[in-house]
């Protein structure tokens, strides 16, 4: 029962979710209109057909993924015509008489009589496609709990509570917005305008759905209130026993996990539980989705990472070495990419790290935070090791102790009977950004830019939330402070430049030094240039800039931007942006 409530109330949530927003003019165009015939048949085709897709991709994999992709290409022609129809009724006439008949109708809305149930019920369908593949993390938590069970009348109605949530959340926006139009249309008489400016915001929704500002300019606005709502529903009915309140929250991540290390193994391995299912993915990469029979009689080793995170990318290098060394013997490696940020959440973003990472080993994209959940994980990176009974004997959380993760790889490959192969331990030869850090001189923490978790900064007047502002540096900078300067917008989780010329200052006392950015909305490279205690870098350069201090921002991703060669000691660091649009998110070290 509690499970059902919780499915219910994170649907209401979805009315504030990216992916709904573009939708809400054409349902608010059903106002007035009578609800038994027109309303009511929109909602229910809309909560069906989530319904619908959503058990289909919980027990039929990536294929139901892909044909909802079509039904979107269908919805979006759909919601277009309906568009059109409000707008210039004659011209889509002309283009498509039969549709813009049933537009034409749908728009009438101060005529009961000549409502109709069946396009109000289309237009629902074109709803439900259109939102389901935005879910969140609650109903990533319901695919799980589905998955334990199979496929059977449970899951489906848990399924349906949470569209129907969503349903509700629509028709109190119905309600208000019909008070509200039949205010507008008594005081004014502007019934022609207002059905001609829904036209004209069906059009715009339509064209942000087509291209992708659903799921990226709107994610950016309002993924982090959705989630912070979510995510506290979810640990209020699933409360993390003496665990840190501070811990990472799903969907856009609202406390990065430092590395945490743990005790020295012990000779007698313990079982710490049954490995949890892996379902929930939205896709696999380098494999098909697997499934407990999949690995029955393997080792294996889970690990969460996420291809922004400078201490996964650290650990990297050993993941991919057991991977390569152990296969043989019957190790299976697979690695859960569990987003921090809404880039992350990008398929193609994460197809291209996998492929510069040169990770040839399964990985599960948890956008929804599935696995995550079902492991009860709050860190990256963090190891499971499961031995060939399907048991979890061993984990480990954050950088280090390589040594004694692989001491344990090789002792569950022994229980299982499999000889580990001759010679010693891994040995890798990092890199780059995955070298190991010096941690013995990183006295500068983990530091976010968006106004949700940023700390130490020091423009005078501090941050302005989600509104573009010019901030200044100060001349001088303590340790571990930094500023912005030049016209910038700072959101929740990063800060977007409104013109060229912007700088970010940071004094900081570590040998590496890492920031996470992005090109603007257009995709457009931005160039940038560095500064170390006033000069160019020179030796000192990153692996993503050269010693003029010079580098392009192409995709989003973590950037070295400086190595020290010599001593470390504090100093200053700036970045000028010599385009607009960067998207800067957050400076780590090492």
């Amino acid at each position: 029962m509690l499970l059902l409530v919780l499915a219910y109330l994170g649907g209401v949530l979805t009315i504030l979710s990216p992916c709904i927003l573009p939708v809400l003019p054409f349902v608010f165009a059903r106002a007035g209109q009578p609800f038994l015939r027109s309303s009511l048949p929109l909602l229910v085709g809309m909560a069906s057909t989530f319904a619908v897709v959503a058990t289909l991709a919980a027990v039929g994999g990536g294929w139901a993924v892909q044909a909802n992709q079509y039904g979107r290409f269908v919805a979006l022609l759909v919601l277009a015509f309906f568009g059109l129809a409000l707008l210039l009724p004659g011209l889509a006439d002309r283009l498509a008489r039969p549709l813009v008949a049933i537009g034409a109708r749908l728009s009438q809305s101060t005529d009961g009589e000549r409502a109709s149930v069946l396009p109000s019920f289309l237009l629902g369908v074109a709803t439900g496609l259109l939102w389901a593949p935005c879910a969140g993390p609650i109903l990533g938590l319901l695919l799980t709990g589905a998955a334990l069970h199979g496929a059977n009348a449970g899951t489906s109605l848990l399924l349906l509570a949470y569209a129907a949530g969503a349903a509700t959340s629509l028709a109190l926006a119905l309600l208000v917005g019909g008070r509200v139009f039949a205010a507008m249309k008594r005081t004014l008489g502007a019934g022609e305008w207002i059905r001609r400016g829904l036209g004209v915001a069906v059009l715009a929704g339509v064209a942000a759905i087509a291209l992708g500002l659903d799921t990226g300019l709107l994610s950016r606005v309002s993924l982090a209130s959705t989630a912070h709502l979510e995510s506290a529903l979810v640990d209020a009915i699933h409360p993390r026993d003496g665990e840190s309140t501070a811990a990472m929250r799903a969907a856009g991540g609202s406390a990065m996990m430092m590395s945490a290390k743990s005790g020295q193994a012990a000779t007698t391995l313990p079982v710490e539980g049954a490995m949890p299912p892996l379902d929930g993915a939205v896709e696999w990469l380098n494999s098909k989705p697997l499934a407990a029979s999949d690995l029955r009689g393997k080792v294996v080793v889970v690990d969460f990472w996420t291809y922004s995170c400078i201490n996964c990318l650290r650990s990297l290098p050993y993941v991919r070495a057991w991977a390569d060394k152990y296969k043989d013997q019957g190790l299976v490696v697979i690695g859960v990419h569990a987003p921090e940020f809404a880039f992350e959440k990008n398929l193609d973003n994460v197809r291209r790290a996998v492929g510069e990472l040169k990770i040839d080993y399964p990985v599960a994209v948890d956008n929804d935070y599935a696995i995550w959940r079902a492991f009860n994980n709050e860190y990256w990176p963090a190891h499971y090791f499961v031995d060939a009974q399907g048991r979890i004997r061993h984990h480990h959380f954050g950088e280090g102790d390589y040594a004694e993760s692989e001491a344990v790889i090789r002792q569950l490959l022994a229980e299982a009977g499999h000889a580990p192969p001759a010679g010693g331990m891994v040995e890798t030869a990092a890199t780059g950004t995955e070298l190991a850090a010096d941690m013995a001189d990183v006295q500068s923490p983990e530091t976010y830019v968006g106004f949700e978790r940023a700390e130490n900064f020091a423009s005078p007047g501090g941050q302005l939330p989600d509104t573009p502002n010019d901030y200044a540096a100060p001349i001088d900078l303590a340790r571990n402070q930094w500023a912005l300067d030049g016209n910038w917008t700072v959101g929740a989780e990063n800060a977007v430049l409104d013109a060229a010329g912007g700088r970010i200052a940071y004094r900081f006392h570590a040998r590496d030094l890492h920031l996470v950015l992005g090109p603007g909305a257009d995709g457009k490279p931005v160039r940038f240039r560095v500064r170390i205690d006033g000069l160019p870098p020179g030796e000192d350069h990153g692996v993503d800039t050269d010693g003029n201090g010079d580098g392009v921002v192409t995709e989003h991703r973590l950037y070295q931007l400086v190595r020290a060669k010599g001593g470390v000691r504090d100093r200053l660091f700036e970045i000028e942006f010599l385009d607009r649009g960067v998207q800067a998110y957050a400076f780590t070290f090492g």
